[in-house]
Parts: C-alpha cells; structure tokens; sequence
C-alpha cells in the first residue's frame, strides 16, 4: 500500500492542469458529479473576474478509474484549459513590472530573469484547480466511512457571519450555503459582504476574508504525537497555508485562546454509553474550543478550521513597482484578476483539508482495497471499545 499523495501540474494559460493521485486503494467508488460540481464551486462566488465566463471545468479521468472505480493504479485527472494561451506573446506578453503581493519579483529573481510571466503562470491560482479535483476524489473515500466535510466563507472584509456549526445543523447551512454567491449559509451577513466586495469594485481595489471547513465523522486517533510531521494538525495547516494568498490559519478556538484562560480552553471530557457505538466510542465534549484535534491526533470531535486569505494582489489602480529591465519607478503589471475570491478560497480549503484526513486515514486503517480498509477499521473501533483489553 503506497501513502495517498498528490501532484498538480499546469500553467494558467497552458492546455491543461494535470492531478496525478497516488495511493488511493481500489473499489473506491468514484462519483465524477461530485467531483465536477466541486470544480463548478470553485469557479464560482460573488466578485470574480472574466476567466470564470470562459472556463467550465470539469475531469477526465486518464488512468486509475475503470467502470467508477479506482483501481489502484495512479489516478491521473485532467482538467482542459480552454483559455491557453500560453505561447501567444500578444496575449500572454512578458510581464518586466512585478505586481507587490505576487511571486513575480521573487520568482524571477530565483530564476534570473526580468520577466515574470513563467513564474506568474503557475503562481496563479488557477492550479487550485487541480487540488479541488484531488481533494473531491479523497472525499469519495471518507464518505465511505461517514466522513463528511463542510466548508463556507466566515467573514469578507470587516463583514462577519456568527452563525454557529454543529453536527446536528449543518446539513440545513449547506442549503443554505448553495442559496448564498458568497457561499456563507448566513442571509443577512452575505448581503453586508456583497455590499463590501461592491465598494471594492468601486475603488478598484480588492477584498480577502476568512473561510472555515468543518468534519465530521472522524474517528479518535487519526495523526500522531510521536513525529512533528506526522501531527495532523501541522499536515493541515501546510496544506491551507499552501493555497494563494492564505496567510493564517487556526483551529477551533485558535488565537482566542491566548485570550481565555486555560479553564476556559480546554474541553472536558464525559463518557456515555448510549453513544459508544459512534466513531467516538462513546466520549462526549460540552465545548469543541480544540477544534478536534489535540496533541496533533484527531480526538472525535469535529475537525474544525478557519484560513485567512489577504485580498488579491492584483488591483484595478496599481500600486507603484519598478521595471526590472531599467530599475526606474514603475506602476505595478496588471493582469486580468478578480475583486474578490474568497468564495472559491473556501472551496480550496475545504478540499485541501479532506485530503489531509484522507490521507491520515489510511495511514491508520489502510490496506489495499476498500474491503480489507473497512475490516481494519471496524476491527480497531470493535477492540478500542473492548478497552481495557
């Protein structure tokens, strides 16, 4: 059995982006619908620009998948560019002017050039693309497992939703998420946001915000203590902060508890037999302020995470930069963006996440097929309920 991972590969005006998944056991049934309908979501939100008019993403699956199901073998996913443009010089000229907030002064120095525009290519956000399509393959493994991930657009600019997420409400906020094109599942807090993305696009400025993904279902124990790198809250994090232009992340009750005291943080623990036959072999919680996760394993709680993401680099009055050719003063290079994603962002980030779980999962339970991956998992919560042993 091979560790579940990933590779993403394509530029933003080139032919295609590529999503190569290694690891994902065989007998997985693979809903393309769903997959399709996440990259629909990604393309979609209040305040994006006009590469969104042009695109209709969706995969075609190149190995890995035969009759619905995985196979075992890499799964290679494409997703066409109809929007490549690539080597067309008129419509993709060199980019001398780097935009501040962008890679295009870092990149092209690392690569000793004056021109940006390699580096802009595959910076661009455009390659979340192909993570949404890997995530959404992942979560056709966790649904097997009653895994169920949730994300939505928190706050956009000073406007903030304080709707609160439980397992028992947020299949009625997902309704209301699909009704919202900020996708925040709060009516009234969408209506102040598009109002903030409205005067952005007035200013010719741009808007950023934070996002926040609930699971569910998962079992104690995913992750571990024993390594930095095997923490599945520090996995988690690397791979929001790892989305463009995500600047912060925090879990559960996050910077706030540097606020509280530790009486106030910590979340009791109770035991009810009633629920003993739940992924969370019966121990309950009256708080969630861990958000799931402590000492970097899952502990049955809901997975709980909210991302930052700054307003998009790119704006309609440029802000001052200077020309890598002459070293003079210069306005920034514009190039075609969006006032707000934040709604996309959330996409990102909620299918970022269900790789990470994923991939954790079958750290623990994996085996090289759904059948022998479901024996292991029902036989270790059939003996963590037979403790002590």
């Amino acid at each position: 059995m091979a560790t579940l991972s990933y590779r993403t590969a394509g530029e933003s005006h080139g032919k295609a982006l590529i999503a190569l998944v290694e690891g994902m056991p065989a007998g997985i049934s693979v809903d393309k619908d769903f997959i399709d309908n996440e990259l629909r979501r990604r393309q979609g939100g209040y305040g994006r620009g006009g590469r969104q008019k042009i695109e209709t993403d969706h995969v075609d699956f190149l190995s890995g998948v035969r009759m619905g199901k995985s196979i075992a073998s890499p799964i290679a996913m494409l997703i066409p560019n109809k929007d490549s443009r690539l080597d067309d010089l008129k419509a993709t000229p060199p980019l001398h002017r780097p935009r501040p907030g962008h890679a295009d002064l870092a990149g092209s120095i690392k690569w000793l050039t004056t021109d940006c525009r390699e580096t802009l290519e595959r910076a661009s956000a455009r390659e979340t693309a192909a993570r949404v399509a890997a995530g959404a393959l992942a979560r056709c493994l966790l649904r097997a497992f009653g895994i169920e991930v949730f994300g939505f657009v928190r706050s956009v600019g000073p406007e903030r939703s304080e709707v609160k997420v439980s397992a028992d409400n947020w299949r009625k906020l997902l309704e209301l998420r699909e009704q919202s094109d900020l996708y925040c599942p709060d009516p009234a807090a969408s209506e102040a946001m598009r109002g903030f993305v409205n005067q952005m696009k007035q200013d010719k400025d741009t808007a950023g915000g934070v996002v926040e993904t609930h699971v569910f279902g998962c079992p104690v124990g995913l992750g571990s203590c024993m390594t930095w790198d095997g923490r599945l809250d520090s996995r988690i994090a690397a791979a929001v902060v790892g989305i463009q232009a995500f600047k912060g992340v925090e879990f559960g009750m996050g910077f706030e508890a540097t606020r509280q005291p530790g009486s106030k943080v910590h979340d009791e623990i109770a035991f009810d037999a009633n629920l003993q036959s739940a992924a969370t072999l019966g121990f309950t919680r009256t708080t969630n302020n861990a958000g799931g996760l402590e000492g970097g394993m899952t502990n049955g709680q809901p997975v709980v995470v909210r991302g930052a993401m700054k307003p998009i680099s790119t704006l309609g009055k440029p802000l001052r930069s200077v020309d890598l050719n002459t070293k003079q003063s210069s306005e920034a290079g514009w190039e075609r963006s969006d006032i707000s994603a934040i709604s996309a962002a959330s996409v990102v980030m909620e299918n970022v996440i269900a790789f990470e779980i994923a991939r954790a999962f079958l750290e623990k339970f994996g085996g090289d097929s759904l059948i022998e991956i479901k024996q292991n998992y029902d036989q270790f919560l059939a003996t963590a309920r037979q403790l002590p042993l």
